[in-house]
């Protein structure tokens, strides 16, 4: 806290500026959403808007020395769109003058662009990702759903894959991801390194990693809730796109101007046709130290593809509605053939999740709205190992794990001031999950088989007040009721942002969060070595409900295009679960409970000018475990812990070009150690007591947009980016196999992340 009370101290000098100072400001044929960012930094403020209120209005102002008021007004001028000024400092924009600007309708944005243009950060904490406006991010040359993610601050991603974050030091499976209403499960293309979300069809992300809404529940550590496009176009469009991994397709059709409307995506790989050098790179870390890697004459089938179709419709100014479709699909046939011997091994891995989605909305009157939503979910891992002996099957291991998840849910809002609105929701779910380890010659469970049910009814209510002289306070309580558990868990909600000082917030919050369903890692037979992880359901005693508490304060400043944003945070885990391995509890391989306390400060710097963006961010994070029967019942160092994580970028934006570079570095996971005597390995040294090489890389990318002819509305998109540019090896993975059995050794196995990977991109839009 004296460092924080030292720093608001050192940024006191820097916050005197009038709104009514003059600047000189021009622009040409330029779009206004861009305009608008010009402004924010020249005059610190920030726009609210709807994008359908913007649509395609492009200004064009002379070179002139003006006021924000002038400037506005130059504005609405040319575009006759309305605005109105709160607070000195934040201004609404809407096209209708004679309709009122509903505040708390838009998002009450504190940044505009976090990273870069495209990422907001809101009042509430959370974030609000545009792919389509995605300004360049390093090492990526698409806007990828979940690696945009981690870039934020506090988000972090050891073993390098699109899925397997952590957030503020939680799990990785304490992450839930939503589509169209959709809970997703799918752990990713190729085996977590690709999102498995196309982001080409992607609308908005909203990320939240502290002080979610009542209306979220079901995990503890954040939330990525992502919708697909909702607008209804009256123009056909399509997009056809690849890069060095697969290459997808999107239309969108109109059927009734203005009310109907069909879009369709198809996204699939095609390294089982032809295999690239970016592919051969991610294939090299995703495949080290299995069987696939360690033996030449292996044929190995890989393919991934998905799919999403969505009806929108909307029969008055009133209604509206949307059916949605995802199916995301990875399949792995690998197989070999001894002849010496006359044997054959084929390992056969299918993951699937497919999902589909309903919604209502309704204005029943100015003040009350409702939103209605239903989904299912349904998420299959089925992986085989057969073995042949003279073209006979002599033995096949199987492991599955499925999840049929469904739920409804209603949400009715009431405005009742121009300050405060309320809200109120129920929410049913039904979760059916199962897994099996099984051998099918012999008909035994090899190491356990599970089916559990779990009924959820969850009723919310929030309060929020905003004022921007005062405050903004978002007061809820979720409750829940788990019927096959009967349990009743209360999960009470709190933020709060407060300006202290011009271009000074205060940002605090507190939060309580439960969690039924958790992976488990099965590591005792793995011949592959891959989708070690798998889902189960809390059953009360054995796996209890995971609780969670969680508190953060912090501080925001902004001025012309500089931004700074602090934040420290505790939590308190309990009731995680952990498999304890023979060499780490002799006395027994079962599951474990214990507990996980975590500290942590996240801090982030950002400033444009002249073109240029560049922004830095630091995480330190301590996370200590306890569980019973394991390191003499000591803390000990969670996995999840990374201490320290910086994050560095600079991009430059010229006309269509875009470049991006982008460094990161953090201190390596936490692992076991072992040391070698006459009878193997042997831990003698305690539960997660070493930590791996620090880890660091450099990342570039680059975009150039540009249209094929100015006669017609063909658009075109090239892409060129580079991941670890000096090909650094790092070591992201020191772990244990074995112990199965008593003649069973005990295996090192080391993993490293990506050498220099580069991609190539293409789009044409239409």
């Amino acid at each position: 806290m004296r460092l924080i009370y030292f720093f608001v101290l050192m940024l006191l000098p820097l916050l005197a500026f009038s709104q009514e100072e003059a600047f000189y400001i021009q622009f040409t044929d330029e779009d206004i959403r861009d305009a608008f960012t010009k402004i924010e930094d020249k005059y610190n403020v920030l726009f609210s808007y709807k994008d359908e209120d913007l649509s395609k209005n492009r200004i064009t102002i002379k070179r002139e020395k003006r006021t924000l008021l002038e400037v506005l007004a130059a504005i609405k001028d040319v575009t006759y769109l309305n605005y109105k000024v709160l607070n000195n400092r934040y201004v609404i924009i809407n096209q209708n003058s004679e309709k009122d600007v509903d505040f708390n309708a838009l998002d009450k944005v504190v940044i505009r662009s976090y990273l870069t243009k495209g990422i907001k950060k809101n009042s509430d904490g959370s974030y609000n990702i545009q792919p389509v406006k995605l300004g360049i991010l390093p090492g990526l040359t698409e806007p990828d759903v979940l690696e945009s993610i981690q870039l934020l601050p506090g988000v972090l991603s050891p073993n390098e894959t699109a899925t397997s974050f952590f957030v503020r030091g939680g799990a990785s499976d304490q992450n839930r991801l939503i589509w169209d209403g959709i809970t997703i499960y799918h752990k990713g293309h190729l085996f977590g390194m690709i999102s498995p979300l196309n982001p080409n069809v992607t609308s908005e992300i909203k990320f939240i990693n502290k002080g979610a809404h009542a209306r979220y529940g079901e995990r503890l550590s954040s939330v990525i809730d992502v919708s697909s496009r909702t607008d209804i176009s009256n123009e056909t469009t399509a997009e056809l796109g690849f890069n060095g991994i697969s290459a997808d397709a999107l239309l969108d059709i109109p059927i009734i101007k203005d009310k109907l409307n069909i879009q369709a995506s198809y996204r699939r790989s095609y390294m089982d046709v032809f295999e690239t050098v970016t592919f051969n790179q991610l294939a090299d870390k995703v495949f080290e130290s299995t069987k696939i890697k360690d033996i030449e004459n292996g044929n190995n089938d890989f393919l991934f593809s998905d799919y999403n179709v969505k009806l929108n419709y909307k029969p008055n100014k009133k209604n509206r509605l949307y059916a949605s479709v995802i199916s995301i699909e990875n399949q792995l046939d690998y197989s070999v053939n001894d002849s010496e011997n006359n044997t054959s091994y084929t390992d056969r891995l299918m993951t699937t999740n497919t999902g589909y989605g309903l919604g209502w909305s309704i204005d029943w009157s100015k003040k009350i709205s409702q939103t209605t939503t239903a989904f299912f979910s349904d998420y299959k891992l089925n992986y085989n190992f057969i073995t042949k002996e003279n073209n006979e099957q002599t033995s096949d291991f199987e492991k599955r794990n499925t999840i049929y998840d469904s739920g409804i849910s209603s949400e009715l809002r009431i405005n009742v001031s121009e300050n405060s609105n309320v809200t109120f929701g129920y929410q049913y779910t039904l979760k059916d999950v199962a897994y099996a380890f099984l051998n099918t010659t012999n008909l035994v469970f090899v190491l356990d088989t599970e089916d559990n049910i779990v009924q959820t009814h969850s009723s919310f209510g929030s309060y929020d007040y905003s004022n921007l002289e005062l405050i903004d306070v978002s007061v809820g309580l979720r409750a829940s009721y788990f019927e096959e558990l009967d349990a009743v868990r209360l999960e009470p909600r709190l933020q709060v942002f407060k300006s202290i000082v011009k271009n000074l917030k205060f940002q605090a919050t507190v939060e309580i969060k439960n969690q039924i369903i958790s992976e488990i890692d099965e590591t005792i037979l793995s011949d592959l070595s891959l989708e070690n992880r798998v889902w189960r359901l809390a059953d009360g005693s054995a796996f209890p409900i995971i609780n969670s508490q969680q508190v953060s304060s912090g501080f925001i400043y902004n001025k012309q295009g500089f931004s700074i944003d602090v934040d420290a945070y505790f939590k308190k885990l309990k009731n995680i679960t952990a498999l304890s391995l023979g060499f780490l509890n002799p006395e027994s391989n079962n599951f474990n409970i214990g507990k996980q306390r975590v500290f942590g400060v996240d801090a982030f710097v950002k400033k444009r000018f002249n073109g240029f963006t560049s922004w830095l961010s630091y995480s330190f994070n301590r996370s200590k475990s306890n569980f019973d029967n394991l390191n003499d019942d000591r803390d000990f160092t969670s996995k999840s812990n990374v201490t320290h994580a910086v994050s560095s970028a600079v991009s430059y934006k010229l006309n269509g070009f875009q470049l991006a570079l982008g460094w990161k570095w953090q201190t390596g996971k936490p692992y076991t150690i072992s040391q070698q005597d006459g009878d193997g390995l042997v831990f003698n040294e305690g539960i997660n007591t070493g930590e791996l090489p620090n880890y660091h890389r450099l990342d570039f990318s680059s975009t150039y947009s540009f249209k094929f002819s100015e006669q017609n509305k063909l658009k075109g998109k090239v892409g060129f980016s580079v991941r670890n540019i000096y090909n650094r090896k790092n070591l992201i993975s020191r772990e244990y196999t074995g112990n199965n059995s008593l003649n069973d050794p005990i295996k090192l196995i080391e993993k490293y992340a990506l050498g220099i990977t580069p991609n190539l991109m293409f789009r044409v839009y239409w």
